[in-house]
């Protein structure tokens, strides 16, 4: 299921000059971290404008949700026309994709924070996958997203996801590398492990049923304790 609407017919070319649906603009990756994803994946503008439409598309779903809001709302909110809106990210779809990998970014952010000081790769592990969930769960976006429009959030946590699977499995990659070199261990490829994890926290976020107890932060760090941990292969 997407959130398509009237609003996502093809709004004209843009003139000599104007950026097309996910072209690069002079402020490089978006905002909040690279590869933000415009129309089907491609880099989104990084500048104040695109930031700007950002800040307005979060305000809009967050207050309204995704089925009752439309990039003419977005548009207003942000104070510029559709068309502009358009060309900078694209579609309804587009819109929703770069402001929720905004937010992830934003997390990550975050999980540095909280993980910083801890001093092996196992209670970083632990630590950051506590931190991912209690921040999604609560966050006013994405969790009450969760809570109000599973459905409507279903295709971008899984087959519209690309940008940001790829970007936090990228994010996972690099720390465990960086781990694993920091404490003289051998070389080797982490990206199965990273994306087991990714996977994994996904379930839990699109069906919280389960035979694991996870309502509170001790119960994930016990559960990533046990059974994440031994994904490392140490």
């Amino acid at each position: 299921m997407t959130v398509r609407g009237d609003d996502d017919a093809l709004l004209g070319d843009p003139g000599p000059g104007d950026p097309r649906p996910g072209d690069s603009g002079p402020g490089g990756p978006g905002p909040g971290g690279p590869g933000l994803g415009g129309e089907h994946g491609a880099a989104v503008p990084g500048d104040a404008l695109t930031a700007q439409i950002l800040d307005a598309a979060r305000e809009q779903f967050t207050t309204f949700g995704l089925r009752r809001s439309t990039v003419d709302d977005v548009a207003r909110r942000a104070g510029v026309s559709r068309v502009t809106v358009y060309r900078r990210i694209g579609s309804k779809d587009s819109l929703v994709s770069a402001c929720l990998l905004r937010e992830y970014h934003r997390f990550l952010a975050d999980v540095d924070d909280a993980v910083a000081d801890l001093p092996t790769v196992e209670e970083r592990l632990v630590e950051g996958f506590t931190v991912v969930l209690r921040h999604i769960r609560s966050h006013p976006l994405v969790g009450g997203l969760l809570r109000l429009e599973p459905e409507t959030m279903l295709p971008y946590l899984t087959v519209e996801s690309g940008p940001a699977f790829l970007a936090v499995r990228g994010y996972l990659v690099d720390r465990l590398r960086q781990a694993r070199l920091a404490e003289g261990q051998p070389e080797s490829d982490p990206t199965p492990v990273a994306e087991l994890m990714v996977r994994i926290t996904v379930s839990f976020l699109l069906n919280p049923v389960s035979a694991f107890e996870l309502d509170d932060d001790d119960r994930v760090r016990d559960f990533a304790l046990r059974y994440l941990v031994p994904l490392l292969g140490r």
